[in-house]
């Protein structure tokens, strides 16, 4: 037990040090001004700095507010743009008064090109009014978690108030719930799209502005930002080998190689890992059933990603009911299995039937008491 026990702990240790070692490099190399990488699976931390420090964050803003349109509905219903929402500065999609639009292809246009107009005119639609969606991006930023995130502009313009904040942890945590919508995980992975609106609607090329989708493999979006204020503000995810890491930047000088290095710091680390390779069994108590107990057995693969070593610290916890009544259908639901590193759940299996268990009929139900009760088989 001793030698197991050494072998698990010099591991960390080494691995702290090695971690230790790269965070005090990175706070010299990383030139933003806040950072955060994390696994997206889990939420782990991998590499921060400064993360909790409220910050403005210019147009990664619109990931709450293409987020919201989304979840919306009737994305492909065509109406006419309020006149008076898309009049705003910065960044366009190239809206105009009286254009014809869709909810989806205003998500495309914030986005990709990142326009003020389209995020605005968004708002208006969803929310009837800016102030009022504003109110929800608010309630949606509470309900998620983003303890430190406050909104006053669906854009992210914020030159004129310093009430318009984020953190780069509350950021990433935002994206882990988006990139959750398949439609907002597609969009702010496109590079190119050709959507048809205007007055009447026609055709027409938007361009993504975030380089890194075509500076590093595996990037999948995710949003890029600037204010004189807030400067250089970006917002990632990639994916590689079943790991999905997400980064945000706030006020860096040189976002996209800050992005490039910290992805290659958290893949050097993070691995996807089987959690056991043993499928546990469980034998469950039947009650009114022809048999006594039921084999609950586990069918999905439990994985994690895993920093070197940890996998020796995994301990499994079976959640299930003291017994369970027939009949019972192989494939039911019996319990599930925890699978626990420090306290920390990292994935959860179901635990299923393996076997069909028939009820008791009346007739056999006497015969089964009479049995027990005898202590005698017959």
């Amino acid at each position: 037990m001793l030698k197991k026990i050494a072998a698990a702990v010099v591991p960390c240790i080494m691995l702290a040090n090695s971690a230790f070692s790269y965070s005090a490099q990175a706070q010299t190399y990383i030139s933003a001004k806040a950072a955060i990488l994390i696994d997206a699976d889990s939420g782990r931390i991998v590499y921060e700095k400064n993360a909790y420090e409220r910050l403005p964050m210019a147009s990664t803003t619109k990931i709450m507010t293409t987020l919201l349109t989304l979840e919306n509905g009737n994305l492909d219903e065509y109406f006419t743009v309020d006149s008076e929402a898309i009049k705003v500065e910065g960044s366009s999609m190239g809206l105009v008064e009286g254009d014809v639009v869709t909810k989806r292809t205003l998500c495309y246009g914030m986005m990709l090109p990142s326009g003020n107009d389209a995020a605005n005119a968004s708002a208006v639609r969803v929310g009837g009014s800016i102030s009022a969606f504003v109110d929800m991006m608010n309630e949606r930023a509470e309900k998620i978690g983003l303890n430190d995130t406050h909104f006053v502009t669906p854009s992210g313009l914020d030159d004129y108030t310093d009430e318009h904040y984020s953190t780069a942890y509350d950021m990433a945590k935002l994206t882990s719930e988006a990139l959750k919508n398949e439609e907002f995980r597609k969009i702010c992975s496109t590079r190119n799209v050709c959507l048809s609106f205007g007055n009447p609607p026609y055709e027409r090329w938007l361009a993504n502005s975030n380089k890194l989708l075509t500076m590093y493999d595996g990037v999948i979006g995710v949003k890029t930002g600037f204010t004189d204020k807030a400067k250089r503000c970006l917002v990632s995810a990639c994916e590689r080998d079943g790991v999905t890491l997400i980064c945000v930047t706030l006020n860096a000088s040189n976002d996209w190689s800050d992005h490039m290095t910290l992805y290659d710091y958290g893949f050097s680390r993070l691995k996807k890992t089987v959690l056991s390779e043993d499928t546990p069994e469980l034998n469950i108590p039947v009650v009114g059933g022809e048999k006594d107990s039921v084999i609950g057995m586990v069918l999905d693969e439990p994985t994690a990603n895993l920093y070197d070593g940890e996998a020796e610290g995994i301990t499994e916890k079976i959640i299930s009911e003291k017994f369970v009544y027939a009949p019972i259908e192989a494939g039911d639901l019996l319990g599930k299995v925890q699978y626990v590193l420090n306290g920390r759940v990292l994935d959860e299996v179901e635990l299923l039937a393996a076997e069909d268990v028939a009820a008791v009929s009346t007739e056999n139900k006497y015969l089964l008491m009479l049995k027990n009760f005898l202590g005698i088989d017959f």
